[in-house]
């Protein structure tokens, strides 16, 4: 596992609000790996998902320091999402 990866499991498991996540996320940084998150929290992984978004390290980490708005990456073609839109859409709230 890399540190980055390590590094992003440590920062959504401290933004995760208490409660459910309606379904299965996962994030795949290109060329590091993959974080899961669902009802039992944040993990390292690369499993079936209900909807899976993908970036470089470098998106990924501007979208968790709130320096760039996952709209914004999504739009830009910098953030690919695949499955339910729906859910990808909710993660915001749950993050907070």
């Amino acid at each position: 596992m890399s540190r980055a990866i390590d590094e992003a499991v440590t920062q959504l498991a401290g933004k995760m609000k208490s409660g459910t996540l309606p379904g299965v996320v996962k994030f795949v940084m290109t060329g590091e790996g993959a974080i899961m998150l669902d009802t039992s929290g944040v993990r390292a992984g690369d499993e079936d998902a209900d909807v899976t978004l993908t970036a470089d390290a470098q998106v990924f980490q501007a979208m968790l320091h709130g320096d760039l708005s996952p709209m914004n990456a999504f739009m830009s073609g910098k953030l690919k999402v695949e499955g339910e839109m729906a859910l990808a859409m909710k993660l915001g709230s749950v993050l907070g």
